[in-house]
């Protein structure tokens, strides 16, 4: 029997090579475009006379996206234009929102490092006029951290212990009552804590100024940031650890204590010290409740206290060049004492967090 052997279709050689890879831009395209766009900008904004820089890099940033996606229309297809354009629409509004927040902390940083020193930190203004140059912020300073310190203590474990309530129990009326209550908390005005607070507390039950009032108003203000922070940290945590650990006949608050809070503990400790850095910038519950100080007061229950939101307010309304210093030095503590205390919490979150690998 003879084998049979199948012919093969004619190849019509006439035919062109058909490819796969597709024709692309090269690397370091994105950033010879925005080189371009910047130069392109910067002529623009010279022949129109504009003075504000601010507006060259805003025209630059628009010939950047419209040179991204018509290149990359003409070289890649649409698809991939649509996809770069929006990728070059990311970074070009991360860097438009970077350029602001850098800009005020290099000239916070240029002026306030001029009077910050030894002395500025251990002295306070008792007896030192606001139009003479001396004083510290010493009495500001331990006003700040007590404030926020009580304040702290008062909302972390009661936005804690309710946002535990809202994802792990929470059912019917009263979680949905408590949400909406949350909610409401959430867009506050901060003179209007410090008013509910000064109406209840000086004005009904008659205690003088403290720094006690305005950590209440501080805590009334730090307490749904805590709460919805946490709130979503919660729901995070995967329930097949919590499956798990009912499974071994583990009781459910022992779960929540040992299972989910150190899960999301990292989570949760971010989320009180955004609230933390929420509230050490107000000034209105302070001008209402603390009332501001000159001299030290290391008693927050008892007598006037100062702030440094306060100090900052009250040094630039003095509106002259010694104040003007003082103003922006006490701004570079606040800031570098915001972010010394994120640094902690993001230590402390790393050292409570769960091992992961063997």
């Amino acid at each position: 029997m003879s084998n049979t052997v199948m012919d093969k279709p004619p190849v019509n050689s006439s035919l062109p090579p058909t490819t796969l890879k597709q024709p692309r831009l090269p690397r370091w395209a994105p950033v010879g475009i925005a080189l371009v766009s910047l130069g392109l900008g910067t002529g623009l904004g010279l022949v129109a006379g504009w003075e504000s820089q601010v507006q060259w890099g805003l025209i630059a940033a628009l010939l950047y996206l419209l040179i991204t996606y018509v290149l990359t229309t003409t070289i890649e297809g649409k698809r991939q234009a649509k996809d770069r354009f929006a990728t070059s629409l990311v970074w070009t509004s991360f860097l438009i929102a970077i350029v602001p927040l850098a800009s005020l902390i290099w000239e916070t940083v240029a002026r306030g490092s001029k009077v910050v020193d030894g002395y500025f930190l251990t002295h306070s203004m008792f007896g030192v006029p606001n139009m003479s140059e001396g004083g510290g912020i010493y009495h500001a300073l331990v006003g700040t951290l007590q404030q926020v310190g009580i304040a702290t203590v008062i909302s972390a474990p009661i936005g804690l212990l309710t946002a535990i309530y809202l994802v792990e129990y929470g059912t019917g009326k009263l979680a949905k009552a408590v949400t909406f209550f949350v909610d409401v908390m959430t867009g506050i005005p901060s003179i209007v804590a410090g008013l509910f607070v000064l109406s209840f507390w000086i004005i009904i039950l008659d205690f003088g100024y403290s720094g006690f009032a305005g950590a209440m108003a501080l805590s009334i203000l730090m307490m749904p940031i805590v709460v919805r922070s946490t709130e979503e940290m919660l729901k995070l945590v995967p329930n097949e650890l919590r499956e798990a650990s009912y499974a071994l006949g583990v009781p459910k608050w022992r779960t929540i204590l040992k299972v989910v809070l150190p899960t999301a503990i990292g989570g949760i400790t971010t989320g009180v010290m955004l609230a933390v850095a929420r509230i050490a910038g107000e000034t209105a519950p302070v001008m209402l409740l603390v009332f501001g100080s000159p001299s030290i007061n290391t008693n927050p229950f008892e007598g006037e206290q100062s702030s440094l939101p306060y100090f900052i307010f009250e040094q630039w309304g003095a509106g002259n060049d010694p104040s003007y210093d003082r103003a922006w030095g006490a701004a570079l503590v606040l800031i570098a004492l915001v972010m010394i205390l994120n640094l902690a919490a993001r230590g402390i979150a790393r050292w409570k967090a769960p091992k992961t690998g063997r």
